[in-house]
């Protein structure tokens, strides 16, 4: 925009208006400025004023005229059609961008040079310092993974936070910002913030030294009583209700509020935090906690529910707070549960009880850890039949609130990948040499601090076998289905890996699941100085992550070589029918055994408290209308479609197997 000075004519009109200036040479103005739009104001130092020509409509359908009023302005940007009235104490070296309103705030300022939260560290796992991650505003939880938790590679740590710093260093500036559409009401100081556009804070008690990042599509909410300090929101968050943090990160579409705290933690996309504390926690994407008593502390958790009065301990009185503890993806921790670190949970675990002992168990995903007896016993592998888990698996991609089209976080929501089948494996391998070992008559195998009985054992077996076959055949199936195979050759060349990606292990970094081969290739090239920018890191990440289905197969081939026993070049078409056969038993089998699971949500003690001063009927009649019929309820309904659906695709594969078997001999 042009600017100009003030006339004479002008400044006579503003100091008629109650307007003073240290000196009025030093404030510019554009062509069409009109002295009617600022009232009972101080300007100092630069002050640059966009055109003020427009009615602002605040909440409630009030408008009011574009302008400054009874405000003190220093050193200052203000752009068109802003409206800035009673700032009760001053607004300081900030450039605020066009239609932003500021109404009843107490102070907004930035001092001396800032980068606005980037660079700062989190201490998050081990209180006391050693694996803290340095935020910056374009934070993905991968990275935050890589940084947390590979400190064994301690040259890939310095570049990476060298990177960092150079990031960081280019945010800084002397001036902070106000983005378009903004709206800051009836809130208190605002020191060394940086904040996008479209964000709304109303009520906040005190933000310092912090990025919000923020647009039209995905704006941030900031609410009452908020203080927040050395910390980063992004795109799609909202932080209300007397929420207090304090060097935090928030990823995108979080939601933080009803007196939540937290000290020194991350929060990755999607997370929920209500009533309760969180203290030096990896919150990796779909981290909830909703409840009061619950404490989250020193841990690390993905796809988290934690149950009411949750609880783990850090601290064994003697070095200080040290210990630390992961609860892998998709685990649930009821109601008064207790964890004491160290320890590891495997993943879609259920936690229930208090464990004293460090347990390990991540080996047996889908598992039930339960206190009994003063004893953690564990249930290998029954969470698989667990309608519970299957409902959490559909509702995750659901309730996936990043509406920016700049995803930073990799999300891979399958519950059954290389990932968790290498895991069924080890543990049918652990199992079975636990009863080698101990012998078959045992009636409690002991396996890192856990007791597992005799039948739990066995059913572990089973159900992993079962989840085994369910994934082969879903990426056999899916392999073959929509090509059009005539012969065995066809298939053959089909089923060939496409290359050696894959290969070997997998890992859960922090929601993305990829091949250890493949983010060690990452790693290595940041050691060497062949990723030299943030930005490259994440796009071999983002690369990995929309590749996960090609590579998938490339594991998955191995898997279906081992079950077979026999190398591709050598498979029958009656070995690819015997895998669609065990992968069609397996889903039914699987189904039936949510069928059952979902049904106990609706057997008569399900209907205690209901039909209150009636009989059973009543009680019947009552329930039904509250929870309707076992039959009608839709993720019933989506159970035996599921059965249906699969099983038909399982005979029609099978019947073209057996047409191009007719066809090859």
């Amino acid at each position: 925009m042009k600017y100009r000075n003030l006339t004479d004519k002008e400044i006579k009109k503003l100091e008629l208006q109650m307007c003073t200036c240290d000196e009025w040479s030093t404030i510019f103005v554009t062509p069409d400025f009109d002295p009617k739009t600022i009232y009972n104001s101080h300007f100092s130092g630069v002050v640059k004023i966009g055109s003020q020509n427009e009615k602002i409509k605040l909440f409630g359908g009030i408008k009011r005229q574009a302008g400054i009023y009874n405000s003190t302005i220093h050193n200052c940007g203000i752009g068109n059609n802003c409206y800035i009235n009673y700032v009760k104490n001053y607004i300081s070296n900030y450039n605020i961008d066009d239609h932003v309103i500021i109404n009843n705030v107490q102070l907004i300022a930035n001092e001396g040079e800032n980068s606005f939260g980037n660079g700062e560290k989190i201490a998050v796992l081990d209180e006391s310092g050693g694996r803290e991650i340095m935020m910056y505003d374009q934070l993905s939880a991968q990275l935050a993974y890589i940084t947390t938790l590979y400190r064994h590679r301690s040259k890939l740590i310095t570049k990476l936070e060298e990177l960092i710093r150079a990031y960081a260093l280019e945010k800084r500036n002397v001036r902070g910002y106000i983005g378009k559409n903004c709206v800051i009401t009836n809130s208190g100081s605002i020191k060394d913030v940086w904040i996008g556009e479209h964000v709304r804070i109303e009520g906040a008690r005190h933000l310092d030294n912090g990025s919000i990042i923020s647009n039209q599509i995905a704006p941030v909410t900031i609410g009452n009583n908020v203080i927040l300090k050395h910390f980063i929101i992004q795109s799609g968050s909202s932080v209300t209700e007397g929420v207090i943090l304090n060097k935090c990160y928030i990823g995108q579409g979080c939601e933080l509020g009803k007196n939540y705290s937290a000290d020194n933690s991350v929060f990755f996309a999607n997370c929920q935090g209500f009533h309760g504390e969180a203290c030096s926690i990896f919150a990796g994407p779909f981290t909830v906690t909703h409840h009061k008593s619950t404490l989250l502390i020193a841990g690390m958790y993905s796809f988290l529910n934690a149950g009411s009065g949750s609880n783990q301990s850090n601290h064994m009185y003697k070095l200080g707070p040290i210990h630390q503890g992961i609860v892998e993806r998709g685990s649930k921790t009821t109601s008064d549960s207790y964890l004491l670190w160290p320890a590891k949970i495997g993943p879609f675990t259920l936690v229930m009880g208090r464990h004293y002992k460090n347990s390990d168990t991540s080996d047996m995903p889908f598992s039930y850890l339960i206190e009994g007896n003063d004893k953690s016993w564990l249930a290998p592998a029954v969470n698989l039949r667990s309608v519970g888990t299957i409902r959490d698996a559909m509702k995750w991609p659901r309730r996936d609130k990043r509406i920016d089209p700049n995803k930073l976080d990799r999300i891979n929501f399958n519950l059954l990948s290389p990932y968790t089948i290498q895991k069924m494996i080890n543990g049918i391998e652990i199992l079975n040499r636990l009863k080698l070992v101990s012998g078959e008559t045992s009636n409690e195998y002991i396996y890192n601090n856990t007791s597992i009985s005799s039948m739990a054992l066995n059913k572990g077996i089973a159900l992993y076998n079962i989840g085994i076959d369910k994934f082969l055949g879903n990426s056999l199936i899916t392999r073959i289905k929509d090509i059009d195979f005539r012969n065995l050759e066809d298939i053959k060349k089909q089923l060939r890996p496409d290359s050696d990606i894959g290969k070997g292990d997998w890992a859960d970094i922090a929601g993305l699941i990829a091949p250890k081969n493949e983010i060690d290739t990452i790693l290595c090239d940041v050691e060497s100085g062949k990723i030299k920018s943030l930005c490259e890191f994440e796009l071999r990440i983002k690369a990995i992550h929309e590749s996960y289905y090609n590579i998938e197969w490339n594991w998955s081939a191995g898997l279906l070589e081992s079950r077979l026993d026999k190398k591709i070049e050598e498979i029958t078409v009656k070995d690819l029918i015997k895998i669609v056969q065990r992968w069609k038993k397996s889903v039914v089998d699987l189904d039936q055994m949510l069928y059952n699971d979902a049904k106990k949500e609706f057997q008569l003690s399900a209907m205690t408290g209901f039909g209150a001063d009636g009989n059973a009927d009543t009680q019947m009649a009552d329930f039904e209308m509250v929870r309707g019929k076992f039959e009608d309820n839709s993720f019933v309904k989506e159970i035996k479609s599921h059965i249906q659906r699969k099983s038909q695709l399982g005979d029609d594969i099978i019947a073209r197997l057996k047409k191009c078997e007719s066809f090859y001999d």
